[in-house]
Parts: structure tokens; C-alpha cells; sequence
């Protein structure tokens, strides 16, 4: 039987614990988890052109969002190389998405023909799946984006503290007139 993915440690303090586990149990859990080495290795010799290019943007990008872990490497090894055929697989569909195939009956003789999806389709798709399938786990997408926490730097704290005090009182009833 098969659930949602377990949410990371960090993730569930960080949305407040809603299953009321304690957050000092919780971060006594996250302190002993493995921490991977920081950094990506170089690029593989083995990508080059498109997929590349996808390896040094996903490294920058990853990089500042702090997700640059060593042991994800050969996770974005494998994205970049499905990102690449996903992006040739569409190049070879712009000429059409469809393709005929002869039918020839028990002679050998053309008597029709059939149409099918272009082979190209079903690799574009299951590399596009995949793409977005390490997108998602990384936080590169809109969504998944929404789900990482943010952690604020307490001078930006300090910065939201000053503004709420330095902005003019509202008030709570409008003032009354007596005639």
C-alpha cells in the first residue's frame, strides 16, 4: 500500500508540527539525521550541448537555494539527460506527431494504410515526466516551491518589527461628531 511521501523534519517544524508530535522531539530527530556534503561535482564529461546547459542552470540555481547536495549529482545527471531528449524528441515532432505505416495483405500488396503516434511522442513524454518528476523533489516548480520553507534571517525580522512600529495607528472607531 503506498501513501502520500513522508514529509521531511525540517518541513514539518517549519509548518508548526500539525500532528502535535513535539517540536523538540522533532528537532532532536532532524539532529540526527545524516547531513550530505555540500556542492555539486563538476559536470559529466559525458553531457554536452542542451543537457549541459541544464546541468550548469540547475547547479546555479540549486546552489542558491541551498539544495546543492553531493549525493543528488546522479539525480541531475539523469534530468539533464532526459531534459536534452525530452527537447530533441520535440525538435523531431515538429514535422508531425503522426505517422503512416503500409498494410499489405497475405500477397504483399499495399492495400492501405494505417496511422500511429510518431515513436518520438511516447519519448517526449516519459522525458518530460521524468523532468518534472526531479523539478518537483528539487523545488523547481511553482508548487513545489510554495512547499519549501523559508527561513527568515532575524534581520529581516528586525526590518517587519520597525515597520509595524514606525507605521501610523489605525484606528479602531471613527472619531464622532456632536452636534
Amino acid at each position: 500500500m503506498r501513501g502520500r511521501k513522508p514529509k521531511p523534519i525540517s518541513r514539518q517544524i517549519a509548518e508548526g508540527d500539525p500532528r502535535q508530535r513535539g517540536k523538540h522531539k522533532l528537532e532532536e530527530r532532524e539532529a540526527k539525521q545524516v547531513k550530505a556534503a555540500r556542492g555539486f561535482p563538476r559536470c559529466p564529461r559525458h553531457l554536452h550541448g542542451r543537457a549541459r546547459a541544464a546541468w550548469n542552470f540547475w547547479v546555479k540555481e540549486l546552489s542558491e537555494m541551498k539544495l546543492d547536495c553531493r549525493p543528488d549529482a546522479m539525480m541531475l545527471e539523469g534530468a539533464c539527460v532526459n531534459y536534452a531528449r525530452a527537447v530533441q524528441s520535440d525538435i523531431i515532432l515538429r514535422y508531425g506527431c503522426q505517422v503512416s505505416e503500409p498494410i499489405l495483405d497475405s500477397d504483399g500488396e499495399v492495400v492501405g494504410e494505417k496511422i500511429r503516434n510518431h515513436p518520438a511522442v511516447a519519448v517526449s513524454n516519459a522525458c518530460w515526466r521524468n523532468v518534472r518528476a526531479f523539478c518537483s523533489e528539487f523545488g523547481l516548480s511553482p508548487v513545489s516551491r510554495t512547499r519549501l520553507p523559508i527561513d527568515k534571517s532575524k534581520e529581516d525580522d528586525e526590518d517587519d518589527l520597525m515597520k509595524l512600529l514606525s507605521a501610523p495607528r489605525e484606528r479602531k472607531h471613527p472619531p464622532t461628531t456632536d452636534n
